[in-house]
């Protein structure tokens, strides 16, 4: 279950920020599947968790997004993870219609649990 913070430039529109929160959920599945935990394209509740927040008054950056993703490691995904970054960074420019986009994404060793 992927956790992913979405920070962005207070000045970024509304309609570009409902497009990318309409595409990450997807974007972010498939950048993070793997054998371990495949991903047959319908989520359900708890397979990803996005949060969005404008960048602060004191928030220190130049870049109009960052998306941070966690996901929990798997050597599968560890093997491929800068281009599984690349990819998601294409799709969020793609969404967001803007090149000042940075993702980061962290593979650590976690677990998870939720219920019904």
């Amino acid at each position: 279950m992927p956790i992913v913070e979405v920070t962005h430039d207070p000045l970024i529109a509304t309609a570009q920020l409902r497009i990318l929160a309409e595409t990450l959920p997807h974007a972010v599945s498939l950048a993070v599947e793997c054998p371990e935990e495949p991903y047959d394209g319908r989520l359900r509740p708890g397979d990803v968790e996005v949060r969005f927040r404008p960048r602060g008054p004191h928030d220190f950056g130049g870049l109009d997004i960052v998306v941070e993703v966690r996901s929990k490691w798997f050597a599968t995904r560890a093997e491929t993870r800068q281009e599984r970054c690349d990819r998601l960074r294409d799709t969020v420019v793609e969404a967001s219609g803007t090149n000042q986009v940075g993702v980061y994404l962290s593979l650590p060793h976690a677990a998870w649990a939720q219920g019904d």
